[in-house]
């Protein structure tokens, strides 16, 4: 049973901006913040990376940073060196529209080189609500801790280089490899014991709750019922109440309201299918009914809740260049 890949497969890339930066010793850019996912990975002299109100971390030629959700934070090649905003050096080396072509330039003082590789992503509303959210801020896959290292280093590399060619197709090539990296930097993540211990991911790790969580991911539209869910389950209605909240953190029938809005907000992102076609495939008999639950799951209802979604895109539609 393969409920991870079930899930990321509804984690698809919209689009990937991707960049190539030379920088020489003594180097220091601050990042306020991008909207989606980043991916960074770097070849030559090691580097430091902090975010804010954490230890910085030093990161080895050949590792993976992953930052889910595209957390501030200051990339520097060693501690102490004064950090300029990458907004000032992208709004010098920018060519075309913002966030539509790759980005390259050279920075720094002419001592050891890092030559670093980056990735931007878009992902849906599903993926940041029921995914992204329970990640760390920031990811550190060490190249000597990898057995797909050397390979997945060389596919981020070649990411990068293809995109720099613009060879044709380029676009849908680099959306499509940022999420060949994405799911093996979060295969390599969730490996380990520790990361397991959050939400609806430690419940992959006990098979009956797991069988519940890929009915409700694969037919959310359903009007499951705790004892349904039990049977499925193969254990009893207690034991499985008892157990699902203990291991996801939420009810069952919580956490498949939480799942239904998530895929609900990716639509009405989307822009796609009317309000009404919405709330059926979420499993609602009205759209009243279901913007009522939209409402109290995200504070606002569907209509607000897009109209503050495209204002934020909107406003980070630079990336790094919009911020500072």
């Amino acid at each position: 049973m393969d409920v991870l890949s079930e899930v990321l497969s509804i984690c698809r890339s919209g689009q990937a901006v991707t960049a190539r930066f030379e920088l020489t010793a003594p180097w220091a850019l601050r990042s306020e913040g991008v909207s989606g996912a980043m991916i960074r990975m770097s070849r030559g002299a090691p580097f430091w990376i902090q975010l804010q109100g954490a230890e910085p971390l030093r990161v080895q030629a050949g590792d993976l940073l992953m930052l889910p959700l595209g957390a501030a934070h200051t990339l520097y090649s060693s501690p102490g060196v004064k950090a300029e905003a990458f907004s000032n050096l992208i709004a010098r080396h920018a060519v075309g529209i913002m966030d539509e072509n790759p980005l390259v330039f050279s920075h720094g003082g002419g001592g050891d080189l890092t030559d670093m590789f980056s990735a931007q992503l878009w992902f849906s509303a599903y993926c940041r609500h029921s995914v992204f959210s329970i990640l760390p801020p920031l990811i550190h896959i060490r190249a000597q801790d990898m057995p797909l290292s050397s390979s997945l280093a060389n596919t981020m590399e070649s990411l990068i280089l293809e995109t720099l060619d613009r060879r044709p197709g380029w676009r849908l090539s680099a959306a499509r490899m940022g999420e060949l990296l994405l799911v093996n930097i979060l295969r390599e993540h969730l490996g380990k014991e520790a990361a397991m211990g959050e939400g609806w991911l430690r419940g992959l790790t006990d098979p009956p709750i797991a069988r519940a969580l890929m009915r409700m991911h694969r037919e959310p539209q359903k009007a499951w019922t705790v004892d349904s869910l039990a049977l499925d389950a193969g254990i009893s209605r207690s034991r499985f109440s008892e157990r699902f909240k203990a291991l996801v953190g939420a009810t069952p029938i919580s956490y498949l309201t939480s799942h239904r809005m998530a895929l609900a907000a990716g639509q009405i992102e989307a822009g796609t299918q009317h309000l009404s076609r919405i709330a059926e495939e979420a499993g609602y008999e009205s759209e009243k009914v279901f913007s009522r639950a939209f409402r109290r799951w995200a504070g606002v209802t569907p209509s607000v809740y897009l109209q503050r979604e495209t204002a934020r895109m909107k406003a980070a539609a630079g990336g790094e260049a919009s911020q500072d």
